[in-house]
């Protein structure tokens, strides 16, 4: 017999491929066997998923030196974590954009906008575009915060942040989904666990460069500096975009208009009194 996956030559005694390490399957697709590979692969304590979750918050140093060294069965590889933890993230969004769209009111923090979460829809339409886009952002953020320590290059801070987001997302699943269960607006716990993954962030490079909790600071604020300088790069990509294609002046009209209504209900507001 041949390897389903690689062609390999195979014996009726093998329970694996010798070339490519596939299971060999022998038996018809059902729902038990299906049920059945998708337990092996994460329902079971010993699985790569969970292992890798709950190493990344005991030694996220291991899972992420074990990676870069060339170690690639003891747990997920970044991508892969990645896409379970966006797999979740846009489940969730469905969910509370569908059944619990109150809990995704923007006004909670931005005062005077009512029904703003509309402003910021299409950043959940195309979410898991802009999560993948943001990670080599975020690499280039943290290798120009840690200039002049070579332990790490752009590729090895990419998978840092890889793994350091998809830790993030996993747990903002759990963590989110509860509190809007409570009745929690999901923009204010979001920004309290913000403010948890910068603190899980330098705790990780931390232990990855083996920094002093002085040194962790002053990377920190370097961080922020960095940061700083990324948002006004995009903020002039973007202005410059909305110049050439219009927006611009799509908003002003819109901001007159906005203001012209608020004006005349104002004044009718003081006529009747």
């Amino acid at each position: 017999m041949e390897c389903k996956n690689c062609t390999a030559t195979l014996t009726s005694e093998n329970n694996y491929c010798s070339a490519c390490g596939a299971k060999v399957i022998r038996n018809r697709l059902t729902m038990r066997n299906v049920w059945e590979n998708f337990s092996e692969q994460f329902l079971n304590y010993d699985n790569r998923f969970l292992k890798t979750y709950l190493t990344m918050f005991r030694n996220p140093f291991d899972v992420i030196t074990a990676y870069i060294d060339g170690i690639r069965k003891r747990y997920s590889n970044p991508l892969s974590y990645f896409a379970i933890a966006i797999t979740l993230s846009g489940f969730q969004l469905f969910i509370l954009r569908k059944f619990f769209p109150e809990a995704m009111d923007l006004s909670a923090i931005v005062p005077n906008q009512p029904n703003a979460s509309v402003n910021v829809d299409w950043i959940y339409d195309y979410y898991s575009i802009v999560a993948l886009i943001n990670l080599p952002i975020y690499a280039v953020m943290g290798k120009l915060s840690f200039i002049g320590l070579k332990k790490f290059n752009y590729t090895e801070h990419l998978v840092i942040i890889t793994y350091a987001v998809a830790q993030f997302s996993i747990t903002n699943f759990f963590v989110l989904s509860i509190g809007v269960g409570l009745g929690v607006n999901y923009y204010i716990m979001g920004n309290v666990m913000n403010i948890i993954m910068m603190f899980y962030i330098g705790y990780l490079y931390k232990k990855l460069y083996s920094l002093s909790l002085g040194q962790i600071l002053l990377r920190t604020l370097l961080f922020f500096g960095v940061m700083l300088i990324m948002l006004i790069i995009v903020s002039i990509i973007q202005f410059v975009i909305l110049v050439f294609n219009g927006g611009l002046e799509e908003m002003i009209q819109a901001e007159k208009e906005k203001r012209g209504i608020s004006y005349i209900a104002s004044s009718i507001i003081n006529w009747t009194s």
